[in-house]
């Protein structure tokens, strides 16, 4: 079934309708996803059962016998219609700092142990991944990668892993390739990246983003023991901000001791989120976040 021209509907069985957006990757598709789901979710609507917003589509669980699913539909269209390219929609969510390790022993134990699986086995994959972005050093790209926020696109695949999309014109996106095979380790609270993502590990597991470092700050905590988890076990939600700051080794173990203390807190800040005026001057808007962060 075809919406409009801009957006592609499908119905997944009978009580899921699948809305893509946009066939690649941008801010302004997973922007507009967000602010659509959000109008659907203000509205409260008997039989809807689950909104889930995601990179550059959504997807709606209804009950068909509350809500006739071409009603549904119909509804999505209008508001569609009514957000339009969003960028005159605000978004209130928060800027969070997140600790990085870059080249950790961790991460770099478990990526050497699979580079049979990697494009060039012959060196890392930060060596690989600022070769391939035409940096001349490691610590260049490292700079490149913390440098500017991240959006979270969405949180998903597996709990409370967050998607990170670099608030950067596209001319200036890192881009990275998965691994070719994927690895069956991953070390949780690893910094993954692949195609134009950041992810952060929730849990150990597999994986196939390229391994770039980790952080000592949880990001999904089921006991919900830790003080930035008494509201709920997952961290990170669609939206919120990330500045990944690069950190030490001394300063990785003084946060571990911390985070086993359940004394760690995430120093974040809120802020209001216009894509407009980000889309306006990128530079000057993240300059403005970091200030919010910074506490200034």
């Amino acid at each position: 079934m075809t919406g409009t021209a801009s957006a592609r509907y499908s119905f997944g069985g009978d009580d899921h309708v699948f809305v893509e957006l946009d066939g690649e990757m941008s801010l302004t598709a997973n922007f507009k996803a967000m602010a659509i789901t959000q109008a659907l979710e203000e509205r409260r609507l008997d039989g809807v059962i689950d909104i889930c917003p995601a990179n550059a589509s959504y997807q709606i669980r209804f009950d068909p016998l509350v809500l006739p699913p071409t009603d549904l539909v119909e509804l999505l269209k209008q508001i569609e219609s009514d957000v339009g390219d969003a960028t005159d929609i605000q978004l209130d969510t928060s800027i969070v700092e997140v600790p990085v390790l870059y080249n950790d022993p961790w991460t770099h134990e478990t990526l050497m142990r699979f580079r049979t699986h990697h494009q060039t086995p012959d060196s890392t994959d930060l060596e690989y991944a600022a070769e391939i972005n035409g940096y001349t050093s490691v610590d260049s790209f490292v700079e490149a990668h913390s440098g500017s926020p991240w959006f979270t696109s969405m949180v998903g695949f597996v709990a409370g892993l967050p998607f990170l999309f670099q608030m950067v014109p596209r001319e200036r996106q890192l881009q990275v390739p998965k691994y070719p095979r994927p690895r069956t380790d991953t070390p949780k609270q690893a910094i993954g990246y692949g195609g134009c993502f950041t992810a952060i590990y929730s849990v150990r597991g597999a994986g196939g983003y390229q391994l770039f470092g980790i952080t000592p700050a949880p990001i999904y905590d089921p006991t919900q023991q830790h003080p930035d988890f008494e509201d709920f076990m997952v961290f990170f939600k669609p939206g919120t901000i990330a500045k990944l700051e690069p950190i030490d080794r001394a300063a990785y173990d003084r946060i571990v001791e911390q985070v086993e203390a359940r004394a760690f807190r995430f120093k974040q800040r809120p802020v209001r989120f216009s894509l407009g005026e980000f889309l306006n001057d990128p530079d000057a808007y993240n300059a403005g976040l970091l200030e919010v962060l910074r506490g200034s």
